[in-house]
């Protein structure tokens, strides 16, 4: 009895000691004379053949990691299949934490993409019955320019670098001026159209386009298109130019390589700690916080210019999801309609002049036969031999000199609204621009600090299960006692677990494309200035929630289908042209006028305006009330 109690009492005290007094000898890990733990890791995590792991622990001269006194697991062989390891392994954790972000910003990028397209495709569906409602001899010919147009619109909005509104919108004019020329202005000399190739028609024709900006026969209606589609389309273009560029970082991140100094350092937190057999100790915080930032250091570096990336796309989400910054883009597309309508209105007003300039510099065409229009029951045309004598049609009407007075100018305003009365889409794509904005807008905003945290991410799933003790790289100790370094290349020179040199070059190239596509955007938006080569942003007022306030009256947070018409009313003037949905350009000097509540399905774009006509004329409800009372006065005392 008393033997037995003697042997238990033993075994106690052995075991005790084993776990308490000699930690560090390996006793809690594995058998010191067997390698079978090692072995059993090495096989279950698929390093390399198994045959590489000895069956006892022995000497291997040839190491250059995992060099410790005292016999050893590991051999030269299972060295590098460790370093291949640890390799693959923290790249493929790199992916699983980018993963995410990699989806928002696709997602968003096809989404974004879908929706511009589906504005643009509607608005120009729309611009194209302008022609067929209103002007059918044009219709045919104009339909292609139509789509060009807004082809190099969707193109500009998707972040194209090589396309310029002023070049689209200037070739379009080009191309519109023969067609009018010929088919409104002096249809007696006969019918024009891009597919005939007769020599005297077609050297006209290409003197007509190389001279409409000389002529200037759409007035200002060109520039102040370009104008409207430069401020509207803005932020939508520079967010597909930011998040094109956000997916290109993140691949680039993925696909950056590890150096070899880094594969050492990584096998030495990861492995070497197994060459003494003890495979479930966990690495200390501070060792791998000082391997990992050593090792992405070139990731770290883009964590400033990402982080103003993110700002500029929350800023950007945040203008296109306040009211009158998105309507103001959807109202912009819609407007083209009525542009292209003032333009060939003007032209229509200013026929003579037009025309007497044209044939001093291009010649006159001796009258042709004329083609049949399109629509013979809405067009009956009467004309004089002259081409400059002035031609009405009961539809479309044509050139009426101004001194013939404001009747002609009124029948032109009176056709202008009969023809052109706009509603905004029905398919809510408009409130679809703004649920998307504001949903990225919070979504992005969590990834504002990624690469600056990466490495600390990828340590953290290290440090998931609390010991008492760890592996500082050579033994098992109760805490790090090397000091952790900041993650700048400047604190990197004094990192004690490995020599950091040069940043990858991609990632320098990609940290390099951040800053100035940051820096170009915020220029070219207007939120900041260039002094001496240094961009210095402008200060915004910011609402509530963070978004910048770019624009007058962007604060009111109201959708045009929840009931708010922005004014469309103008005084005319050529350089604060409201028409067209267009603002004034200069600075603002009084509020806007106060939104009146309307019923969605009423709403509209505003009214076009003809220049050199009479002006718009509107009702408003004041003035609707007003006769009503008197009407219904003498029924009150009654």
């Amino acid at each position: 009895m008393f033997r037995a109690a003697l042997q238990n009492v033993d075994l106690f005290w052995l075991i005790l000691f084993c776990f308490v007094v000699l930690p560090e000898s390996g006793c809690v890990s594995a058998d010191v004379d067997s390698c079978h733990e090692v072995k059993t890791a090495y096989m279950m995590r698929q390093i390399g053949p198994v045959e590489l792991v000895p069956d006892r622990p022995g000497t291997d001269e040839s190491l250059r990691v995992c060099v410790h006194p005292g016999p050893s697991c590991c051999t030269s062989k299972m060295e590098d299949s460790y370093m291949a390891a640890v390799r693959s392994e923290t790249q493929q954790k790199m992916r699983s934490y980018s993963f995410e972000l990699k989806y928002l910003i696709a997602g968003h990028t096809k989404a974004y993409q879908e929706t511009f397209e589906s504005l643009v495709s509607f608005t120009s569906n729309l611009t194209g019955t302008l022609f067929d409602s209103a002007y059918s001899a044009l219709a045919s010919d104009c339909r292609p320019l139509v789509f060009q147009l807004f082809s190099s619109i969707k193109r500009h909005l998707s972040g194209d670098s090589n396309s310029s509104l002023d070049h689209t919108v200037r070739r379009f004019y080009d191309d519109l001026f023969p067609l009018v020329y010929r088919r409104l202005l002096n249809p007696g000399i006969g019918h024009t159209s891009p597919h005939t190739y007769s020599s005297p028609s077609t050297n006209h024709d290409d003197c007509l386009r190389m001279t409409r900006q000389d002529v200037s026969p759409f007035g200002p209606h060109p520039r102040l298109l370009v104008s409207s589609l430069s401020r509207a389309l803005g932020a939508g273009r520079a967010l597909s130019r930011l998040l094109r560029l956000a997916g290109e970082v993140v691949n680039a991140t993925e696909k950056a390589t590890l150096s070899r100094e880094c594969g050492r350092g990584l096998v030495r937190m990861q492995y070497c700690s197994h060459c003494r057999g003890l495979t479930l100790i966990r690495p200390c915080t501070g060792l791998c916080v000082n391997i990992m930032r050593g090792c992405l250091m070139g990731v770290s570096e883009l964590g400033a210019p990402w982080g103003s990336l993110v700002v500029l796309l929350q800023r950007l989400a945040a203008t296109l999801a306040t009211s009158s910054n998105h309507n103001s883009m959807e109202l912009a597309l819609l407007a083209v309609r009525n542009h292209v309508n003032d333009a060939i209105l003007h032209a229509q007003l200013h026929g003579p002049r037009i025309t007497a300039t044209v044939e001093k510099v291009c010649g006159s065409q001796a009258a042709g036969p004329m083609m049949p229009s399109a629509n013979p029951t809405t067009s009956h045309v009467t004309t004089s031999v002259s081409p400059a004598t002035s031609v009405t049609t009961e539809r479309s009407p044509v050139t009426s000199p101004p001194s013939a007075g404001p009747a002609a100018h009124q029948r032109l305003l009176q056709q202008s609204r009969r023809s052109f009365l706009l509603k905004g889409s029905k398919g809510d794509k408009s409130r679809s621009l703004k649920k998307l904005s504001r949903e990225f807008e919070g979504s992005i905003q969590r990834y504002q600090w990624f690469f600056s945290e990466l490495p600390e991410m990828l340590c953290e799933s290290e440090m998931e299960v609390e010991q008492h003790t760890c592996w500082s790289g050579q033994d098992v100790v109760e805490s790090y006692a090397g000091r952790v370094v900041g993650s700048t290349l400047k604190a990197q020179r004094e990192n004690p677990e490995m020599a950091v040199r040069n940043t990858d070059p991609v990632l320098k190239g990609a940290k390099l494309r951040l800053e100035q596509l940051t820096q170009e955007l915020l220029v070219e938006l207007g939120w900041a200035k260039k002094t001496r080569g240094k961009v210095v942003e402008e200060e915004e007022e910011v609402e509530e929630g963070g978004s910048a306030q770019t624009e007058r009256g962007s604060g009111d947070d109201c959708d045009d289908e929840d009931g708010c018409e922005a004014s469309g009313e103008g005084n005319g003037d050529e350089t604060g042209d409201t028409s067209s949905g267009r603002r004034p350009a200069t600075k603002d000097k009084a509020p806007p006028p106060p939104r009146r509540p309307v019923p969605p399905h009423h709403l509209s774009p505003p009214q076009v305006a003809v220049r050199g006509s009479a002006h718009m004329w509107s009702v408003e409800p004041l003035t609707l009330l007003t006769p009503l009372l008197l009407l219904l006065s003498p029924w009150q005392h009654r």
